[in-house]
C-alpha cells in the first residue's frame, strides 16, 4: 500500500489542478490505512481474505476519512493480531477520533490500550457468574490503585503475566521449573534434546524460500508484524505438509516447500483455534469433551433406568427415544429471519431442557438429566468428584479457566477464546501428549491477563510431557514464556516473508533488525515504570 504514494507526476499543469482535490482525499485516505497497521494489504485484496482485526481497521480508518463528530463509536478488541509496533498507531487514531469530538467506548485487553486511555471500567470480579460486576472505574492510575482489580494488579505490576505458572502447574509438574520471578524463566522448560523438526526452502505467498528449526518437545513461538508471513508459514505450509504426510485430509495442497524433515518425532498433528465446537445448540463442552458419554452410562446404571430397560442412548439428545421430539433435542427452536441472523428460542414443550418427561423421571443424586447439563463445571466438578471419570474432564475445563461454564451450553453462545480453551481441555484429558504437534494461532485472543496466565500453563504443561507446541502470537507475555522463537519480517507483504531469527528466546534479545526483540528488552522496563 506504501507503494501508492506517488514519487511524481505524470499529468500536465493543469490536469494537476483539476485533480488536486481528489488525490489528496485518496493519499489521505491511505494515509489512513497506514496508520492503522495495515501497510501489508494490498489494494486488490478480497474482503473475504481479511482477518476480523483487518476488516475492523479498515471501517475505522474509513470513519477517520469522514471527519465526523459527536458519534459514539465502540470497537471490540481491534489490536486483534496487531504488532506491538504497530500498536502506538492505532492508539493515536483512537485519540484522533476523540480530538474530533467523539466518544470512543473499546473493548479491550491490551495493557497498552488500557493504560493511554482516558477512562476505565474494569468488569469481575470472576467470570460468568461470578462476574457482572463494575469492580473498578476511573483513570488507568485509579483503577491501579484498587484492591478489588485484579486487572490493576496486572497493570500495576503487582501480578505479572507467568509468575504465577508454577503454583497453576502443581508441584508435581513444577520441580523441574527455575525461579520464574525474572528474565530467566524464559528457559522454565529448557530440555537437552537435540530432535528439530525441519522445513526447508517454503515459498509459499510472500515467503522467501525459508527454512525453519522448530525443536521438539518445546514450545515455539512465531512471530513478527502483521503480514510477514507466519500463517503462511505455519498453518499454510508446516500443518498441511504434516497432514498430508500422516496421511490425513486437506482442503489445500501446502504451499511450496522443498522438505520437511523430523516427521518421524510426530506422530499426531492438531491445529488449535479459535473456530466453534460445533454449529447448533446440540454441541456443547459435555458432548465435545466427551464428559457427556460417562454422565450417560452413570443415568443408565441407576436402579429406576434399569427397571425400565433404559440404555445410555435413551439419555442422548441426538437420537429419538428420551429427547424431546418437537425440537429435536436442541431444546431451542431456530427462527429463520430474512436479511438478519437467526434467532434460537425455548421449546415451548419441553421449556428448553431437551428431553422428554420420561427420561427426565430418572434422577442420580435428586438431580435429571437436565439438571446436570445446566451445572457449571465448578458445581459438576464437586457433585462428581468421587467419580474419576467425570471427575478428570471437569478438571480440566476448571483448569483452563472455564469453570463458569455450563456443561450443556449451546456451542454457538461461546466466545472463540472459549471454545479454543474447551479444545485444549478436550486435550489436557488424554492420557497421551507425547509425539503430538499442536499448532494454535493468536489463541491470546479475547483473553484477560489472568487467562494468559492459565494458556501459558496449559502450553507448558503440554511441553512438559512431551508434546511440540507452536505458538504463532504478537503477545509479548506468551513472547517472554516461550522456549524457541521463529521470527518473521522485517515488514509485511512483499517487504516480509524473511527470517529475522531462529533459535532460543534468549538469544533473541541481541538482534538489530527484529522490531519483536525491541518490545521484549522495553518489557521488563514497562513492568517497573508501572510499579
Amino acid at each position: 500500500m506504501k507503494e501508492c504514494a506517488p514519487s511524481g507526476s505524470i499529468l500536465s499543469e493543469s490536469e494537476q489542478t483539476i485533480a488536486k482535490p481528489i488525490l489528496k482525499e485518496i493519499i489521505d485516505r491511505l494515509n489512513f490505512l497506514l496508520d492503522v497497521g495495515l501497510s501489508y494489504l494490498t489494494m486488490a485484496r478480497s474482503a473475504t481474505e481479511l482477518s476480523g482485526g483487518e476488516a475492523q481497521r479498515i471501517r475505522l480508518a474509513s470513519q477517520i476519512g469522514s471527519g465526523l463528530s459527536g458519534v459514539l463509536y465502540v470497537l471490540d478488541e481491534p489490536s486483534i493480531g496487531l504488532h506491538q509496533r504497530d500498536q502506538k498507531k492505532l492508539i493515536d487514531t483512537l485519540k484522533r477520533l476523540r480530538d474530533l469530538g467523539n466518544t470512543v467506548l473499546v473493548v479491550e485487553h491490551d495493557a497498552e490500550t488500557m493504560l493511554e486511555s482516558d477512562f476505565l471500567f474494569d468488569f469481575g470480579p470472576g467470570a460468568g457468574e461470578h462476574g457482572g460486576l463494575v469492580v473498578a472505574s476511573g483513570t488507568p492510575a485509579q483503577v491501579m490503585q484498587s484492591k478489588n482489580s485484579l486487572t490493576g494488579d496486572y497493570l500495576s505490576g503487582r501480578r505479572t503475566v507467568g509468575g504465577g505458572v508454577a503454583e497453576l502447574l502443581g508441584k508435581s509438574e513444577s520441580d523441574f521449573l527455575s525461579d520464574s520471578t525474572n528474565h530467566s524463566r524464559r528457559s522454565l522448560l529448557s530440555k537437552t534434546g537435540e530432535d528439530f523438526i525441519v522445513l526447508k526452502g517454503a515459498s509459499g505467498r510472500n515467503l522467501k524460500h525459508v527454512t525453519v528449526k522448530i525443536p521438539v518437545g518445546k514450545i515455539t513461538c512465531v512471530t513478527g508484524v502483521s503480514g510477514s508471513g507466519k500463517s503462511t508459514l505455519i498453518m499454510d505450509t508446516l500443518l498441511k505438509a504434516f497432514r498430508q504426510s500422516l496421511g490425513l485430509k486437506n482442503d489445500e495442497r501446502p504451499e511450496p516447500f522443498k522438505d520437511l524433515s523430523g516427521l518421524e518425532f510426530i506422530d499426531k498433528v492438531i491445529d488449535i483455534d479459535q473456530s466453534p465446537i460445533g454449529r447448533t445448540p446440540k454441541s456443547n463442552p459435555a458432548t465435545y469433551t466427551k464428559t457427556f458419554d460417562h454422565i450417560r452410562q452413570l443415568f443408565a446404571q441407576t436402579r429406576e433406568a434399569k427397571i425400565r430397560g433404559y440404555n445410555p442412548g435413551r439419555f442422548s439428545f441426538n437420537v429419538k427415544g428420551g429427547r424431546c421430539e418437537a425440537c429435536g433435542g436442541e431444546g431451542q427452536l431456530r427462527i429463520e429471519m430474512q436479511f438478519m441472523p437467526d434467532v434460537y428460542i425455548n421449546c415451548d414443550v419441553c421449556n428448553g431442557k431437551r428431553y422428554n418427561a420420561e427420561a427426565l423421571e430418572i434422577v442420580y443424586k435428586s438431580k435429571n438429566i437436565s439438571d446436570i447439563l445446566n451445572m457449571t463445571v465448578e458445581e459438576a466438578l464437586k457433585f462428581f468428584e468421587h467419580i474419576p471419570a467425570v471427575a478428570r474432564k471437569l478438571e480440566t475445563l476448571y483448569d483452563v479457566g472455564l469453570g463458569y461454564i455450563r456443561l450443556g451450553q449451546p456451542a454457538p453462545t461461546l466466545s472463540g477464546g472459549e471454545a479454543q480453551r474447551v479444545k485444549l481441555s478436550a486435550e489436557l484429558s488424554k492420557k497421551s501428549y507425547g509425539s503430538t504437534l499442536y499448532i494454535l494461532d493468536e489463541p491470546t485472543t479475547g483473553l484477560h491477563f489472568a487467562d494468559l496466565e492459565r494458556l501459558i500453563t496449559i502450553l507448558k504443561r503440554l511441553s512438559s510431557r512431551g508434546a511440540t507446541v507452536v505458538v504463532i502470537e504478537h503477545n509479548l507475555d506468551v513472547i517472554d514464556n516461550s522456549d524457541y522463537i521463529i521470527d518473521l519480517g522485517p515488514e509485511g507483504g512483499e517487504a516480509g516473508g524473511q527470517v529475522l531469527f531462529n533459535g532460543p528466546l534468549a538469544d533473541l534479545m541481541s538482534q538489530p533488525k527484529s522490531y519483536t526483540a525491541q518490545a521484549l528488552r522495553q518489557l521488563p522496563q514497562l513492568r517497573q515504570a508501572r510499579k
